[in-house]
């Protein structure tokens, strides 16, 4: 198999119906898993009756967190939490034939469009909440002192994909020193490794379930992987910053053979004051969303996804396009929306621009207000107004 073969089946999901969505806490992990609502259905009431209403339920409490550097057992696999099944032979035979993962050609002028306007990150103190987008789903985040890394990907190429149509928006050497890096999930367009490679070795690194063998064999010692509603704090100069891996409709694969044997999620940030920040990663719209928003109230920021969403048939479980993205951001109860995951590598069929156009105007349809969608440029930064 070559290695684009294998990259495009990375980033494949089902050509197959999905999968009824399994209910809050179906295969939640050790730190305990959702409320499953609210039990068998009542008896029919008399006509004319008035229905009771039916109880609301308190979010279950957030985990305690858990030391760094810990060595867990996980299960062979995480298949169990997949909200649709992978791609079957249908699917490879249409992709085969159809061949529409990447942009038609007489769009391709839109790249020199591509919002890319890098500067100085603002200055960060320790009740500063501020974000500067490198590109893709890399993100500097500065919060309670901390400088963090989501996603970092600085390659200009990785395995099986065109080389990134925007330059990284910081460069490597103006990035204070990193803190913490989260990870979403083991795809290459998230875990490069040629990335991880240029950090120390302490560098605390939070990932999904499965992945901690992968960053020790590395030289990694400050390690965390967690799973659905685990966390970690990290000290920092304005207080402990809370750090919880939460769930995503997605999925993971890194070679031949190791298909779903790593966790996927996103991460929620929490800082000293409160104010909370969601990065998605990777994912798919799903019944997720809700059950984050009731269990972390008070969100500031989703980055969320908008790109890689086109053709739907294959994509739909496993990337939100702009309106899902808004519906996602409306469901977790967020302040404003951070697009991402779009202008940097084209992983699939829409047009470069596209996502930017759908996203601008499934928010005006919102009736919200225009400055809660931070669409930045890639290398741009946005500092968050203090509570």
């Amino acid at each position: 198999m070559t290695e684009q073969t294998e990259r495009s089946l990375a980033e494949q999901p089902p050509d197959t119906e999905r999968l009824p969505p399994a209910a809050p806490g179906d295969g939640a992990g050790t730190a305990g898993g959702a409320d499953r609502g609210h039990g068998a259905a009542t008896a029919q009431a008399p006509a004319g009756a008035v229905a009771p209403a039916l109880p609301h339920t308190a979010p279950p409490p957030l985990a305690a967190p858990r030391p760094l550097g810990e060595t867990r057992t996980w299960p062979r696999d995480f298949t169990h939490r997949l909200t649709a099944p992978l791609p079957g032979v249908r699917a490879l035979a249409r992709i085969a034939r159809e061949g529409k993962l990447r942009p038609a050609p007489d769009t391709l002028p839109e790249i020199q469009q591509l919002p890319f306007e890098p500067g100085p990150m603002p200055a960060a103190g320790t009740t500063t909440l501020a974000l500067t987008w490198a590109g893709h789903a890399s993100w500097v985040l500065r919060i309670g002192g901390l400088t963090v890394l989501t996603d970092p990907v600085w390659s200009r190429k990785i395995l099986g994909t065109p080389a990134r149509v925007t330059p990284v928006g910081v460069r490597w050497e103006d990035l204070p020193p990193i803190d913490a890096v989260v990870i979403s999930h083991n795809h290459y367009d998230h875990l490069d490794a040629p990335t991880l490679k240029r950090l120390p070795r302490h560098t605390p690194l939070l990932l999904p379930a499965g992945l901690a063998p992968w960053a020790r064999r590395r030289g990694f010692t400050q390690v965390a992987d967690l799973d659905w509603w685990d966390a970690v704090e990290l000290p920092a100069p304005g207080g402990p910053v809370r750090f919880d891996f939460v769930p995503a409709h997605h999925w993971s694969k890194r070679t031949l053979t190791d298909t779903c044997r790593s966790l996927w999620g996103g991460w929620l940030l929490t800082a000293p004051d409160g104010r909370r920040i969601h990065f998605a990663g990777d994912t798919g719209y799903g019944h997720w969303f809700e059950e984050i928003g009731r269990r972390y109230p008070g969100i500031d920021l989703a980055l969320l996804p908008i790109g890689a969403y086109d053709p739907r048939w294959m994509l739909r479980p496993v990337h939100t396009d702009p309106e899902e993205a808004v519906k996602a951001c409306q469901d977790l109860g967020a302040r404003a929306l951070v697009p991402m995951h779009w202008s940097t590598f084209l992983l699939s069929g829409e047009p470069p621009l596209e996502p930017l156009r759908r996203v601008r105007a499934a928010w005006a349809a919102t009736g919200r207000p225009r400055e809660d969608l931070w669409d930045l440029p890639v290398g741009a930064s946005r500092v968050l107004a203090e509570r």
